[in-house]
């Protein structure tokens, strides 16, 4: 079965998601996903039973607004999505800059999601003062109403009471956590979130990061982290600091999309950290030390 997905912004783990999945525990109380986006980790999870409960969370407003629509009001958020979508088909240029111009001005959760939806490769941008910045794609009027009915739907189904929402700080979001739980993050990436055209609203150093996973280590919380790798020899970042004593994965992501925009063809590597508890060659790891494992991703 597809698993549904009705937020398909790229840099999603919709496509790495069972692959990742191998390495959750076999039972987790709750599934925490403090950095969610479109929250594919969670949905995987959901489907698949592998969770009693879920918080998900995100620093986004918007995102965690636009998440609880699509599991509390499913058909709600259907037909506003049907009515944007309906409203760019006199082909007028303007109206996906319109819709920007309005999401940017009230922060409202469908604008957000038809943007994501019929902006260039599903890319998202934002400015310094958290703006949208993405532009149109021109070649294609993004995912049908039909389409998006059937998966808010799905999500809906397999979320609903089950599923709690917070926006803020992810160690706030993950405070409740303990060791019968598991934490799955997938923050900003280091050369990702800085620049002139960020992918993400709002910028995470490093440093905070380790702080952060120094603090759940502490607290023997069960955890995996999606951080840095590459894109045609292109490093996202350095590795994380061995004195984390996590296990580093490489996994294949697939071909770059925004090298493709480029011309070029490029694969795009991303590592996986797992606590000691998940590595899969525990038995030969010494704690402290990270090691590699190339692990080639679902078709």
């Amino acid at each position: 079965m597809t698993l549904p997905h009705p937020i398909p912004y790229q840099g999603s783990k919709r496509k790495l998601a069972p692959v990742i999945g191998r390495y959750l525990p076999a039972k987790i109380g709750t599934f925490y996903d403090p950095f969610a986006g479109s929250a594919a980790m969670s949905i995987y999870a959901a489907h698949h039973r592998r969770a009693d409960r879920f918080v998900i969370a995100d620093s986004l407003e918007p995102m965690i607004a636009l998440l609880r629509a699509i599991v509390d009001e499913p058909e709600v958020i259907s037909a506003r999505y049907r009515d944007l979508w309906a409203g760019q088909a006199n082909g007028d240029a303007g109206y996906f800059n319109r819709i920007r111009a309005r999401y940017n001005e009230a922060g409202d959760h469908v604008d957000l999601l038809y943007l994501i939806c019929r902006c260039v490769k599903n890319s998202i941008r934002f400015n310094r003062h958290g703006q949208f910045t993405q532009s149109v794609d021109k070649r294609r009027l993004g995912m049908r109403p039909e389409k998006m009915q059937d998966a808010v739907r799905g999500v809906s189904e397999i979320l609903r009471g089950r599923v709690k929402f917070l926006v803020g700080d992810w160690l706030e979001s993950t405070a409740d956590a303990g060791t019968a739980d598991f934490i799955y993050m997938d923050p900003p990436y280091l050369g990702t979130s800085t620049g002139r055209d960020r992918r993400y609203h709002r910028q995470m150093t490093r440093d905070e990061l380790v702080s952060g996973l120094v603090s759940l280590r502490r607290r023997q919380i069960p955890f995996a982290l999606s951080y840095d790798g590459s894109t045609g020899g292109r490093l996202y970042g350095p590795p994380l600091p061995d004195s984390l004593g996590l296990s580093r994965l490489l996994l294949h992501a697939g071909v770059s999309s925004q090298a493709t925009l480029n011309g070029k063809r490029e694969e795009t590597l991303e590592s996986l950290y797992l606590t000691p508890d998940l590595a899969p060659t525990e038995s030969t790891m010494p704690a402290g030390q990270v090691s590699l494992e190339l692990v080639p991703a679902a078709s």
